[in-house]
């Protein structure tokens, strides 16, 4: 990210949203970031501006990221055509985990790679899974830190919030 004040923020109120069970309500830029995609092409968050992402930290070991992303699939499918999308970031080092994980977990929505783990230092990643939604200017609204069963209805009632707007 270009401004260091903007980087700092979201920093203070990801680690200040860190001690919530769930989910935190924010707005504050989103740092933008460029990672290869499973496709093979390079992804930069900036190009999603006007659309509603949902940016999912996620590993191959996480098990509640095995249940969430299939229900994260299904919000894809539903959304996609109201400018809504998913980049879900993988944090493995070996892309192979990831691989086989996706063999046995298939998802239509886009998954990058940050075996370096820098675009999860960038948003302060704390635990797996870890989800934020970005408004269409760009903007952190929400932070949820993991996943259990129920938490896609609220990540339903924000993306309608967010695709309204």
């Amino acid at each position: 990210m270009n401004n260091p004040v903007k980087a700092a923020a979201l920093v203070l109120a990801l680690s200040g949203a860190a001690t919530l069970a769930q989910a935190e309500a924010i707005n504050v830029p989103a740092p933008d970031f460029t990672l290869k995609s499973r496709a093979g092409d390079n992804i930069r968050l900036e190009d999603h501006r006007g659309e509603v992402v949902m940016l999912n930290f996620w590993a191959s070991w996480c098990g509640p990221c095995r249940q969430e992303m299939p229900l994260m699939d299904d919000l894809y499918g539903r959304y996609q055509d109201l400018g809504f999308t998913i980049l879900a970031v993988n944090v493995d080092e070996n892309r192979g985990e990831a691989l086989r994980f996706l063999d046995k977990v298939p998802v239509s929505y886009p998954i990058l790679y940050d075996p370096k783990s820098s675009v999860s230092e960038l948003y302060e990643v704390p635990a797996m899974p870890t989800t934020v939604m970005i408004d269409r200017d760009g903007n952190a609204r929400y932070i949820h830190y993991g996943y259990k069963p129920g938490y896609e209805d609220e990540y339903e009632a924000q993306i309608r919030e967010l695709v309204r707007e």
